[in-house]
Formats: C-alpha cells, sequence, structure tokens
C-alpha cells in the first residue's frame, strides 16, 4: 500500500510539470530578412538613395559631393571613359547610389539610367573601377482589342486599355486612307497588336500590329502588313491585295481638327471682307510639326504678309502644295524631302488669328480643293503574289471579325 501511494505521488508531479511547461510561451523565431535586389546588387548589402540627374550636374561632381577627391574622380572617369559616354548624362535622368553601410558616405555603385531599357553600372568597389552596361529583358506580348469611337481615339482606346503609343501607330498605318479629324462617334475598330514589356511588368510600346480594320464611314477597312519578297518592303494591304499607301497624306498635320474648308466665299476673319479661301486650314497648337503630304522638292520657302512663312513643293508635273503660316521654317528650296518629312513647325505668322496651317493643293497648276481629290495610290501589289496574300490573311481576317461580332455587334443589339 505505501508503494502504491508512493507511485500515484510521482505521477501527480510529473504531470503537473507538463502542465508547466506548456504553460511556458515558445520563443519567437527569428525571421530572416527579406533578400532583395536591384541593378543585380543586394540592396540589403547597401545604404541605397535613388535620385535624379540636375541642372548643372557632372558625373565627377556627383562623386565630389560623395568625398572623392579630384585625383581618384580623374583616375576613375579615365578607366571607364571608353565604355561609359560621361557627356551623355541628361537632366531627369534617374540614378542610384549603393553607399556603405557603415559609412555611408563611402560610394560603392554608381547606377545610371539613360532609358527605360538599360542601365550602367559603375562599380568602385575595386581599385580600378568597372562599368557595365546591361539591358533589360523585353517580352513581346500579343492581344486584340476591338472598341467602338466614344469622343477621341486616343480617349477610345485607353478606355480599351491600350496606350496612347496605339494612337500613332493606327494613324501611319491608316494615314493615306482615314481622315482621323472626321472619325465620329459609332466608328468601329479592332486591331491585334505586339507589345513590348521591359522585364515582363513595364509597358515599352507597340512592338508591330499584325492586323486590323477600321469601320470609317460606313465602310469596313482592313490593313495586313505584308512583304510580298524578300527584296520588297513591307507594306500595309487591304483583304483584297490593294495597297493602303497613297501619293498624299490625308493631311499635313498628324492630329489637329479642321477649322475652315476650302471656298469660293468666305469671310475673311482678319480682313473683315468676303474672298475666296483656297486651302484647308487645320488647327493646332504652335510648334506643331508640319509634314509635307507627299514626297518632292522645295520649290519656295520664304516669308509674305498673306501668306507668313510658307514652304511650296513640287511633287510632279501635276502635283505642287503649299503650307501657310508657319512659326518656323525647316525645309530649304531646292532641299528633296520625302513623305511625312517636317518642313515647319505651326504658327501664326502672315494673316492668321491664331496657330494654325492653311494647306493649299494645285492640280494642273490649278488650286483645288484638297479633300475632294481622288488621289493615285502607290505602287499596287505584283498579282502574282495575290494568292499567297490572301492565304496568309485568311487567319488574320476571321480573328478580327469574330471579336468584332462578339464584342462590337452583339453590344448594339
Amino acid at each position: 500500500m505505501r508503494y502504491l501511494v508512493v507511485i500515484l505521488s510521482l505521477l501527480t508531479l510529473i504531470s503537473c510539470n507538463k502542465k508547466e511547461e506548456s504553460k511556458t510561451p515558445a520563443k519567437p523565431v527569428a525571421q530572416k530578412p527579406k533578400i532583395t535586389k536591384q541593378f543585380g546588387f543586394v540592396t540589403n548589402d547597401f545604404k541605397v538613395v535613388h535620385d535624379t540627374i540636375k541642372r548643372g550636374d557632372t558625373f565627377g561632381g556627383l562623386l565630389e559631393k560623395e568625398g572623392y577627391d579630384a585625383a581618384t574622380i580623374h583616375k576613375i572617369t579615365e578607366a571607364i571613359k571608353d565604355t561609359f559616354d560621361l557627356r551623355d548624362i541628361r537632366v531627369g535622368k534617374p540614378y542610384t547610389l549603393f553607399k556603405d553601410k557603415k559609412a555611408p558616405n563611402g560610394l560603392k555603385v554608381f547606377v545610371y539610367e539613360p532609358d527605360n531599357l538599360s542601365y550602367y553600372a559603375i562599380d568602385l568597389r575595386d581599385t580600378i573601377a568597372k562599368v557595365t552596361k546591361t539591358v533589360k529583358p523585353i517580352t513581346v506580348k500579343r492581344r486584340v482589342i476591338a472598341a467602338e469611337i466614344e469622343g477621341s481615339l486616343a480617349e477610345t482606346l485607353d478606355k480599351a486599355g491600350a496606350s496612347a503609343a496605339m494612337v500613332q501607330e493606327l494613324a501611319d498605318v491608316y494615314a493615306w486612307t482615314i481622315d482621323f479629324f472626321k472619325i465620329q462617334r459609332g466608328d468601329k475598330f479592332a486591331v491585334a497588336v505586339n507589345e513590348r514589356y521591359i522585364s515582363d511588368t513595364i509597358y515599352a510600346g507597340v512592338e508591330s500590329i499584325e492586323s486590323s480594320f477600321f469601320e470609317y464611314k460606313g465602310k469596313r477597312i482592313y490593313a495586313f502588313p505584308y512583304k510580298p519578297d524578300a527584296k520588297s518592303k513591307s507594306q500595309y494591304y487591304d483583304e483584297e491585295g490593294k495597297v493602303l499607301k497613297s501619293m498624299f497624306l490625308k493631311a499635313p498635320l498628324k492630329f489637329s481638327h479642321i477649322t475652315s474648308r476650302f471656298s469660293p466665299r468666305r469671310f475673311h476673319p482678319v480682313q473683315m471682307t468676303w474672298k475666296a479661301h483656297n486651302g484647308t486650314d487645320y488647327a493646332a497648337p504652335t510648334g506643331t510639326p508640319i509634314m509635307t503630304t507627299a514626297t518632292g522638292t522645295v520649290i519656295q520657302a520664304g516669308y509674305t504678309s498673306g501668306n507668313g512663312n510658307y514652304v511650296k513643293v513640287k511633287h510632279n508635273a501635276t502635283y505642287t502644295t503649299q503650307y501657310l503660316h508657319m512659326s518656323r521654317i525647316i525645309a530649304r528650296v531646292g532641299q528633296h524631302v520625302t513623305q511625312g518629312q517636317t518642313i515647319g513647325l505651326v504658327g501664326s505668322t502672315g494673316l492668321a488669328t491664331g496657330p494654325h496651317v492653311c494647306y493649299r493643293f494645285w492640280k494642273n497648276g490649278v488650286q483645288v480643293d484638297a479633300l475632294r481629290q481622288k488621289l493615285p495610290n502607290s505602287q499596287p501589289m505584283d498579282k502574282k503574289y495575290i494568292p499567297g496574300y490572301l492565304e496568309h490573311i485568311k487567319p488574320l481576317k476571321k480573328e478580327l471579325d469574330d471579336i468584332a461580332e462578339k464584342k462590337l455587334n452583339s453590344s448594339t443589339k
């Protein structure tokens, strides 16, 4: 009996000890800091400072602020000058300083970003400075966008989740066939586009447009880039193989609006009298680039009290164009200019109430309304390439038509 009591006492003591142990809080496990990298360097190892180049900054000046003496700065610049042109440092560009944590003034690495796609890392940790240029990885993603115009093309694309860069790309594709000053609410478009991304996340612009259509004035205008053979240049063609590119652009400005049309009788806002207006006025901010609408030779460039600064271009024996009221003339007499080349900047010189370009058009020596001309196209595709082209665009056209049926037509029912 006495042994039984001893055993029960021991069991009770052990049970109490276990309860005490369970009440003791567990010690927290120290978590290791998360390792992060930037520009290939472990940021945990440095004090990292981000900044941008200010007016008056130089590479040497920035090193001097970090405590480097003139002799050391000269040694560093001599070591890296063949790889990194120090004159390329530009105001507003970002740079990053990796400093010693224990001696914050001890700069170890200087990183400069000339653009979104690349960076220079100047490593100062060894006795001889080393510089490496790294180009960030680019990925290309494809998607198809379909939308109905609501407001401007830019606003519509923005709502569709596309970047502003797409506006310029589409304007270039349809520069010869669509007057973007005349697109209206309800016009529709679809586009299959390849877009570039830096490190798979940062948008970096349009890589290429594979196919598109614009439903304009009730007609669907398709565009497919195609290179018939190795010697040819890639051009945009419609669904029948007809080239979209025309001898003339639709307008001398990329984006603007028409304020006055060609008319035999118009009230002149400056001269306060009724007279003929032998041109088309496009309003735009001062300094907007003015393009020659077709390839040709500059035959006049100067100033008159009525025209202000102007340029006149002869394209061939039939066609001549003129551009008035420039704030600045860029082309010179005798210069060969190509279609789309900037020949001046929008202004309000001469008889003008505000910044615009008056675009004038001659056919066989007579001024005519440029907007009413049926102008010649560029060289058409050779007929022998048409079957191959039609086979090439078949799946692309079906893709556009299918998404239009799904996203656009269904929304109107």
